[in-house]
């Protein structure tokens, strides 16, 4: 039996333009859509089988996010963001980071709790067979259960608002920046903090999980750079 989900499959059992949204950032981080290019929407619809509005939905979700740039009368590209405003945005989310251990710390229920332990444990599989794209998939899984739980509309929002900017990064630090054999250690940390209602200790090691992440895509990006100067 072929396991594989199809692009219409995905579309018919979400919302139409949200379901595209996630489709066109795979696209992205897998490479298929690589920086720089420019997105043709004829294309993409028919590779979808939609019309062209549920894609220009989308992109204007995406451009929302800053992972697409639109250009005036030449169309909508595949942006990165620099270096520095990666940075920007790890300021924020290292203190969001530690506000929200804490307050799972304080009042976390039981279902949010065993579904991070969940994770855990195909985060675990995932590290042990060396697939970086499911693990990849699995932590921003991990880190959405974290802010939802939570309870605040308004800080899930603008969590994901400001992280959807670090996908590439965040990819890359797993891949480059040796982030995927410390990771799951990271995570297991800070679940353990949460269960044990310590907010002190939770939000630091949330905190210093993001610092960490921030380090391992620096170290991804110098990587990058020596390879680019070598060739």
């Amino acid at each position: 039996m072929n396991a594989t989900v199809s692009p219409l499959e995905i579309l018919q059992a979400h919302s139409l333009p949200s379901a595209v949204q996630a489709e066109i950032e795979r696209l992205i981080l897998c490479g298929d859509l690589p920086v720089g290019q420019r997105i043709n929407e004829v294309a993409l619809a028919e590779r979808f089988g939609t019309s062209r509005g549920p894609i220009r939905e989308a992109l204007r979700a995406l451009e929302e996010c800053g992972i697409v740039r639109a250009e005036r009368n030449r169309g909508v590209f595949v942006r990165e963001v620099t270096l520095v405003e990666a940075d920007e945005v790890y300021d924020l989310r290292e203190v969001l980071d530690e506000f929200i251990g804490r307050r799972l710390a304080e009042r976390i229920n039981e279902a949010s709790l065993q579904q991070l332990k969940t994770l855990l444990v195909r985060m675990q599989e995932a590290t042990r067979a060396k697939d970086v794209t499911e693990y990849h998939a699995l932590n921003l899984a991990f880190h959405d259960t974290l802010v939802d739980a939570v309870g605040n509309s308004h800080l899930s929002a603008t969590y994901r608002r400001l992280t959807k900017e670090l996908l590439l990064y965040r990819l890359r630090g797993l891949t480059q920046g040796g982030g995927f054999a410390v990771s799951v250690a990271e995570h297991q940390a800070i679940v353990a903090a949460i269960e044990a209602r310590d907010p002190t200790k939770a939000g630091r090691l949330l905190r210093a999980h993001a610092a960490d992440s921030r380090a391992r895509m620096h170290k991804a990006a110098d990587s990058r750079a020596a390879r680019t100067t070598r060739s």
